[in-house]
């Protein structure tokens, strides 16, 4: 998955189209991800002792990961890609798995 907790995503299709919010979870199995003030529903809850007063309740669903992408603050929505890079650590050639803006060619972590 290109998508990891804590990137900031921006909704491309379906019912909350132009909503911007920070990952909060993701379910690979599933290719599925809760966004931050996306998809709410209400539930309701019976009264129990955590919540002894019950009532309707929101709560962030999990949105398909084909209607999100991710965004920067300088480009906007850009696709992300995976590229293998090679540094010198002590006189040692290590390579490591990094993923990158395809727009702005940025390593993100």
């Amino acid at each position: 998955m290109k998508i990891k907790k804590g990137d900031t995503v921006k909704v491309i299709s379906g019912k909350n189209l132009g909503k911007e919010g920070k990952v909060l979870k993701v379910y690979p199995k599933t290719n599925k991800v809760i966004v931050e003030g996306v998809n709410i529903i209400k539930k309701h809850a019976k009264p129990t002792q955590n919540n002894p007063d019950g009532g309707i309740m929101e709560y962030e669903a999990p949105i398909q990961i084909s209607n999100v992408m991710f965004s920067e603050k300088k480009t906007g929505t850009t696709r992300i890609g995976h590229k293998v890079i090679t540094e010198t650590v002590r006189k040692k050639e290590v390579t490591r798995k990094v993923r990158y803006s395809k727009k702005s060619d940025e390593v993100l972590d």
